[in-house]
């Protein structure tokens, strides 16, 4: 079992999330354990979660002593495979590696940023892996949380099939293949012939080749340095 604590100001962004599809079922086979840890809750006397900038500056920071009173309490529990995660613009972008490592610890430790960010001192006072999904900024952290726990739910064996979890994007350091289903023809779009042949060698080599052709058009930084070039796949679906 994989336990997430995520520690955030807006735990009720989540109660939907992780009650549905994938992650719910993971919780009901008791291969995920979530808790929601109120930053508010840690709050001392009249004390508040955020203040204003040491220097001056717009915006407000998050304080370093409720998020060490939460913290303290999560780490004081022994454990062999842990990460402690701060959500910031300032991290390495989360990749699928990323979350195949985080699917094998016994706990992931999830800190939503807010605001103008997180006291600098937090990151030498505990060992945190700072992450961002990319170079955009949002309001809070709680949108890169809960994209980081799914990843990484559906990653835990028993999640879902492990033939979905080998074919699927990034699984290779390459894309996917294109999909179809029925109709067979959508506007004059047909589907490719080769996936209605029933020839199950010719349909893998061309799953083969159009993963490869997708990646080298959309993603060629997956590819390995000076690899050879795509395969020739039957052309995509055009009109009439």
């Amino acid at each position: 079992m994989l336990r997430v604590d995520v520690i955030t100001l807006f735990p009720e962004l989540f109660a939907p999330h992780i009650a549905l599809s994938i992650l719910g079922r993971a919780l009901e086979r008791g291969l995920l354990d979530v808790h929601l840890h109120h930053l508010l809750d840690a709050l001392e006397g009249k004390e508040r979660a955020d203040d204003t900038p040491f220097g001056g500056g717009p915006g407000m920071v998050l304080r370093i002593e409720p998020l060490a009173r939460v913290l303290d309490s999560l780490l004081a529990a022994p454990c062999l495979r842990r990460a402690t995660v701060l959500f910031t613009p300032a991290g390495r972008r989360f990749e699928q590696a990323t979350a195949q490592r985080y699917a094998a610890l016994e706990q992931l430790i999830l800190i939503c940023g807010h605001y103008e960010g997180v006291d600098e001192r937090l990151g030498a006072a505990y060992p945190l892996e700072e992450l961002s999904l990319g170079d955009f900024v949002l309001t809070g952290g709680e949108i890169p949380a809960m994209a980081v726990l799914d990843a990484t739910a559906r990653l835990l064996p028993g999640a879902i099939t492990g033939d979905s979890l080998e074919h699927e994007s990034f699984a290779a350091e390459s894309l996917d293949h294109p999909v179809y289903t029925r109709p067979r023809r959508f506007r004059g779009l047909d589907v490719p012939e080769v996936l209605l042949s029933g020839n199950h060698a010719a349909i893998t080599a061309w799953h083969r080749a159009e993963s490869r052709r997708r990646t080298a058009a959309r993603r060629p930084d997956l590819l390995p340095e000076g690899g050879p070039e795509p395969a020739a796949a039957e052309a995509p679906p055009t009109r009439d």
